[in-house]
């Protein structure tokens, strides 16, 4: 599968083992991709990397915000920004996703994540 190289992915993930799955299966892929555990420490490496072009949060975690609160801020600030969101207890209505996101439940597989950042960045 050809990739364009070197788009950006945030992956904001609480549980690091996922986040790292998520991360090593992006990187395969020909993605440059940056890690956050929480939604607030997502928002500090955004204000330093501009040039994120997907947004991909898990919904629950710890801090000041969950993933849905996260993708509208990101939405407001980075307009361009795709946005995937995840979550495997918590299916949110089309309504409550920023923007043209998208939503992806867990589990999902390797190939999966790939096509659904692949077709984000085609849009």
């Amino acid at each position: 599968m050809t990739q364009p190289s070197l788009n950006r992915i945030l992956i904001v993930e609480d549980e690091m083992i996922v986040r790292l799955i998520g991360s090593d299966t992006l990187t395969d892929a020909g993605y440059d991709v940056v890690e956050a555990g929480s939604a607030d420490e997502a928002l500090r490496i955004l204000e330093r990397h501009g040039d994120v072009e997907v947004l991909f949060t898990d919904i629950r975690m710890p801090g000041t915000m969950d993933g849905l609160e996260l993708a509208r801020v990101v939405h407001e600030r980075w307009p361009a920004m795709k946005i995937l969101i995840t979550s495997g207890d918590t299916f949110p209505p089309r309504s409550a996703i920023a923007d043209d996101g998208r939503f992806l439940p867990k589990p999902y597989s390797t190939e999966v994540l790939r096509r659904e950042i692949d077709t984000l960045l085609t849009l």
